[in-house]
């Protein structure tokens, strides 16, 4: 295919942005450069990219092309930044876009450390979901590199094992007193409420099924990581918290572990583009090497 870069441009601002008009606001274009770009591709190509929904979404042949401009855009960058030497950080220039899909307790624990020094040289677009679906934003070319469970490398991509994150079920003393005063029992799991982070959050329901109890507990929502640890903290719920090998925060501190000896583990993996890229890469070293020092 003999595409143009400033269609394939159009294309990624779209989905980036979600509409049309964003799109136009990024690259400084009309809305009706936008559509005339995003037709002249399709005719390329002979497929529809786009459904034009609210927001704009890429279609299975769209998900591919995306994937190619953004690989496209990424290549660019790096070149930009090699010809202009790599002492550039804190010149003003923008640096490449690393969109990456992180679960919700990495990026609320050790990601954002992790990552900050390299916030001079990239422009990172962290997108956050459960670690059993960010693969598949991988598989839609919306990231180019992805925090998740899935071990099997996404096709392009290539695999590598971060360790363990591992959760532990705790409650506040007080909680504790009110709801577990003769022990932690089948009937008192049933009665008590419990804290998730969403509706697709099953780390609490798998505790218990694991503890052999079929309970379904009164239930608060609460989806922000550290608001999620503050709700456990203040004894609205029991819930499970991350224990990390280098808890700077604290997370354990001052709560009470229901049962000590059962704990629940998920196997995170770094998956990202097979796509040599000097800015993707040092992304891919800082991940790991912080994932070292935190996970099991």
């Amino acid at each position: 295919m003999d595409l143009e870069l400033d269609q394939l441009r159009a294309l990624d601002a779209a989905v980036t942005e979600g509409s049309l008009d964003g799109a136009a606001g990024v690259l400084h274009v009309t809305p009706s450069a936008i559509s005339q770009r995003l037709k002249a591709l399709e005719s390329r190509v002979g497929q529809v990219l786009l459904v034009r929904s609210r927001p704009v979404r890429p279609t299975g042949p769209g998900q591919v092309v995306l994937r190619l401009a953004r690989q496209v855009s990424l290549l660019t960058a790096d070149a930009d930044l090699e010809l202009a030497g790599t002492g550039r950080t804190g010149d003003g220039g923008p640096g490449p876009s690393l969109p990456v899909a992180v679960n919700a307790d990495s990026l609320g624990t050790w990601v954002l450390p992790a990552v900050a020094p390299l916030a001079g040289r990239v422009r990172l677009d962290l997108r956050r979901d459960d670690e059993e679906r960010t693969s598949d934003l991988l598989r839609q070319g919306v990231v180019m590199a992805a925090i998740t469970t899935e071990p099997t490398a996404v096709a392009g991509c290539r695999v590598t094992r971060l360790g363990v994150m591992r959760y532990r079920a705790v409650a506040a003393p007080g909680f504790v007193e009110q709801w577990f005063p003769d022990g932690v029992l089948d009937d008192a799991l049933r009665r008590a409420p419990v804290v998730l982070f969403d509706r697709t959050d099953d780390l609490q329901h798998r505790w218990l099924r694991e503890g052999g109890t079929d309970a379904a507990p009164p239930v608060h929502h609460v989806p922000a990581t550290a608001d999620h640890h503050r709700a456990v903290r203040l004894g609205m719920g029991w819930g499970m918290v991350p224990d990390l090998r280098a808890d700077d925060s604290g997370l354990l501190a001052g709560l009470v572990e229901l049962t000590p000896d059962r704990v629940v583990d998920r196997v995170l993996h770094w998956q990202q583009w097979r796509l040599r890229s000097q800015a993707l890469d040092e992304l891919a070293d800082a991940v790991v090497t912080a994932a070292r020092a935190h996970l099991r």
